[in-house]
This record gives structure tokens, C-alpha cells and sequence, in this order.
């Protein structure tokens, strides 16, 4: 049964009611040219005197009998308009007056002046309701800080909240940033399936879906990697997608089930081009974007210096978790290490799993300034080419920063039946109870058969970026929609 429109609005509906009675639209169509605030109050002399049309949202409104003040915001900047009854005459003054309130959307005309304490002003000569907001706006001068309503309710955060806005729009600009330095070296940005057959690319859970028409499971990607190594090997040389990747995990402030990730892979390179890459980008977002080399982040002053500090994973151990990497193979020392150091691993026990854990509570966050932290065990990193000296590691790094892990990369292994090993190798781990060991994904090593060029892969995440650079602790804030439990 449809609800009755009625429940959501019995008392609303007298104000539209109102308005229709006093032949207004509360929801007009309007389709005039209208002037752009910030050009108005960034280039007054220009428009000193001259009428504009300006429209937005009424923040404030304040009346004093025949003359009255509001307060609009239109696009990032607010205007004051400026009502007077001798020159907007009795009608309109009291379309103001008593049926226009704060939340509404209106559009003035008028002209342009400076109020005797410099406050540039539109002094109305004509306006127009342009939609009727029927519920009211929460209270502006103390903001929204429930958490709970900022995140569910993001219109009204973004209205009342400037910060808010501030930081959303520094995404767009990073994000922007990032696309046209790569676009610089040559790079060509590409689509790939975000429902995929095989997920892969990651050790990660994925979320499945069923496709009706072929009557089988699809599962969202957990990342475009292997799609992209494809193109590789179809013969592009520098590709990469910024775009949404999903895991099936859980929420924290570091993690969203969705989330936004790049990733770019450039033949005939290795993990150090990778290192040049990751420094080139954030030199860009430095300059163009956050125009300062040194950030507060987490209560920690950050100096973005080039070239980023280098660390091998085995160095890191012996100085930030007093133990050798290469001990911790013998299950039962590193379990009584890990009983010592109150480390818990809801994994299968393993030499990998010890080490990644290690590697999470004890190493991750004392790396502060910005650091490559590089040469990872094997079996962490099944996509990854072994090391010539030493083939138990492998060429990979992780940029970290902050404390948080930013990205990842590899010197991409391109030999497919290393590749057929260690995917038979993940496929054991499965069934042995990692759920999140990777995938054997058959097709990938068949298009690996033609023949992939040396090459090296990078990863980052951007929503992770955002917050550091933006000085966010969690990642729901610089998410516009983060998933949250349902509400009853």
C-alpha cells in the first residue's frame, strides 16, 4: 500500500497552500542569466552601481519594519540583499516579509553598494521565490555537530558547515591535480569493469551480486588491476583509472566498504620509477594544491621533503619492532612474540600473516614524515616480481605517511608461470581458511602467455590523501556519502 502524501506533509501543506492562493509558485521554473557572487564581491568596481541578478539559499533574514536585511549564499559566498518597502513596493515587500524565510532559494535584482561599514550589498528592486524550503534549517551560528546527522544528513553539513564544503572541494581540486599531472607524462587514463567474473588484483573480500539475464553471481571489483595489466599487454604503454573499488570488510575511520583508488602501471619501468611517480604527484599536490610543504596532521607536524626517506621492511622490524623479519618464519617464536607484544592475528597463522600484522600495529605508525617502505616477503604480495638476490621477497613498497598507508607497488611480476604457482599457491591458502587469499584467475594468465613487458604498478588511495592533506581523521569525512548502519 502507498503511503498517503499527507503523513510527510499535514503540516506542511497550508504554507504551500498559501502561496498558491496568492497566485505564487513555490517552485517556479527559472531560467534567467544570473551573476556570479564571488565575481561580484572579488571585483566590486566593476559592478559598483550597476543591477545584478543573484540568486541562493536565505542563511539569515532580519527585519526592521520598511527596510530589511538577508544574508544568501550562492555557490561559496554569501551576499547581504538589502529590502526596502519604498523600492520594492508594498507587494513584493511583503512577499518577503511574511512568506519568504530562511532556507528558501530566492533571486534578486538590484543594484550594487557598499553599506556604511563596507559591507558589499545588493539593494533589491525586484524578487522571486524560487522554492520553498518546508522544513527549517539547523540553527547556523553553532553548526551541525552530531557526527551521526553531518553523515547521514551531508545536504544540511554542507549548507551549515563551511569547513565542510572547504574540504570537498580541496577533493575535487586533489583529484584534479593528480589527473593532469599524469596526463603530463603521457599517461592515458582508461574504464574498466567495475562487476567482474573474477575479482582479483588485491587480497581482499568482495561484495557479489547476481546478474539476472546470465543467471550468475558477478562480484564489484576489490580493484582494477588486473584489467589494467591486460591493456599492457594489449600494447599501451602508461595507463591509469582513478575510480571507485569495493571490499567487503569492516568500517573503521581508515575504511569504507567503497572507496576511491588509483591505479597506474607503465611499461618497460620497475617499483622505483613507481617511487619517482608517487613523488612527482604529491611535489604537484604540494604546490598547486595545498601550497605549503608542512602539514599538521593527528597532532604531528609533516615536511613533505624530496626524495621521500627509503626503508627496507627488514630495517623497519629491527628498528621500530626490535625484532629480525626473518625469525618470526619459526611459527612458534612468533607466536610467543606476538603473545608478548599483545598482538592479536584473526588469520590462519602463518609467516605472512605474523608479518603483516607486526607491520600494522608496530611499524606503520611510527612512520610519520613521509617514508618508502620497500622489499616485502613473497607471500604478502602474489602479483608482485621476486627479487633477483633473493627470491623469497619481492619488489614492492608501500608509501606511508602520516602513520597511514597511502598506497602500494610493485614491479609487476610478468612471468606466467611464476604467476600460475603462486595463484595455485593463494587457491591452497583459501581452502585452508583465508578468505581473502587471492583468486586463480585463469583468463589473466592466459592473456600473461602473450607476452607482458617488463613493468611497474602503482596504487593509491586517494580518500586517504584527502585526509591527510585536508588534516582528517576520518575517512567519512572527506566521503560525501559513507556508508553507515541502516536506521531503523
Amino acid at each position: 500500500m502507498t503511503e498517503s502524501k499527507d503523513i510527510y506533509f499535514e503540516d506542511l501543506i497550508p504554507i504551500i497552500n498559501n502561496l498558491k492562493n496568492l497566485n505564487i509558485d513555490p517552485y517556479p521554473i527559472f531560467a534567467e542569466k544570473l551573476d556570479n557572487i564571488e565575481e561580484i564581491k572579488s571585483n566590486y568596481e566593476l559592478y559598483e552601481n550597476k543591477e545584478v541578478n543573484v540568486a541562493g539559499r536565505i542563511l539569515t533574514k532580519r527585519e526592521h519594519g520598511k527596510a530589511s536585511f538577508a544574508t544568501i549564499l550562492g555557490g561559496n559566498t554569501n551576499i547581504q540583499i538589502y529590502f526596502k518597502f519604498d523600492n520594492l513596493g508594498e507587494e513584493k515587500y511583503n512577499l518577503f516579509k511574511k512568506f519568504i524565510a530562511v532556507g528558501d532559494f530566492i533571486a534578486v535584482k538590484g543594484i550594487v553598494f557598499k553599506t556604511h561599514t563596507g559591507e558589499i550589498t545588493v539593494s533589491a528592486n525586484d524578487i522571486k521565490l524560487l522554492s520553498k524550503a518546508l522544513l527549517p534549517l539547523p540553527e547556523k551560528w553553532h553548526g551541525i555537530e552530531n557526527p551521526e546527522v553531518r553523515y547521514r544528513q551531508r545536504y544540511l553539513d554542507l549548507i551549515i558547515n563551511k569547513d565542510t564544503k572547504k574540504t570537498f572541494d580541496t577533493r575535487a581540486k586533489i583529484i584534479s591535480t593528480i589527473r593532469k599531472t599524469l596526463e603530463s607524462l603521457n599517461f592515458t587514463e582508461v574504464e574498466t569493469p567495475i562487476l567482474q567474473e573474477m575479482y582479483g588484483g588485491a587480497i581482499a573480500k568482495p561484495f557479489v551480486t547476481h546478474h539476472n539475464a546470465l543467471d550468475e553471481d558477478l562480484y564489484l571489483r576489490i580493484a582494477p588491476e588486473l584489467y589494467l595489466k591486460r591493456l599492457i599487454i594489449g600494447g599501451y604503454e602508461k595507463v591509469f583509472e582513478i575510480g571507485k573499488a569495493f571490499r567487503n570488510e569492516g568500517i573503521s575511520i581508515q575504511h569504507n566498504p567503497e572507496f576511491t583508488i588509483l591505479e597506474l602501471y607503465e611499461a618497460y619501468t620497475d617499483y622505483k620509477r613507481m617511487m619517482e611517480i608517487t613523488e612527482i604527484i604529491f611535489e604537484a599536490l604540494i604546490s598547486e594544491v595545498i601550497k605549503t610543504p608542512q602539514i599538521e596532521y593527528r597532532g604531528k607536524t609533516i615536511e613533505f621533503k624530496f626524495p621521500f626517506t627509503r626503508l627496507t621492511l627488514s630495517e623497519a622490524f629491527s628498528l621500530y619492532a626490535n625484532v629480525d623479519i626473518n625469525d618470526l618464519k619459526d611459527l612458534d617464536f612468533a607466536k610467543a612474540y606476538i603473545n608478548k607484544e599483545n598482538i592479536s592475528i584473526n588469520k590462519p597463522l602463518s609467516w605472512e600473516s605474523v608479518v603483516d600484522e607486526i607491520l600494522k600495529k608496530k611499524i606503520e605508525p611510527n612512520l610519520i614524515q613521509p617514508t618508502f617502505l620497500y622489499d616485502y616477503p613473497l607471500p604478502l604480495s602474489p602479483l608482485a616480481k621476486k627479487k633477483v638476490d633473493n627470491p623469497e621477497w619481492v619488489e614492492r613498497f608501500q608509501p606511508i605517511i602520516g602513520g597511514l598507508e597511502i598506497g602500494n607497488a610493485f614491479t609487476e611480476l610478468n612471468d606466467p608461470i611464476d604467476q600460475f604457482e603462486r595463484f595455485a599457491q593463494q587457491e591452497e591458502a583459501r581452502k585452508g581458511g583465508d578468505l581473502e587469499a587471492h583468486t586463480f584467475d585463469r583468463d589473466y594468465i592466459e592473456a600473461m602467455k602473450f607476452g607482458m613487458p617488463p613493468t611497474g604498478g602503482l596504487g593509491l588511495g586517494i580518500d586517504r590523501i584527502i585526509m591527510l592533506l585536508t588534516g582528517k581523521e576520518s575517512i567519512r569525512e572527506v566521503i560525501l556519502f559513507p556508508q553507515l548502519r541502516k536506521k531503523d
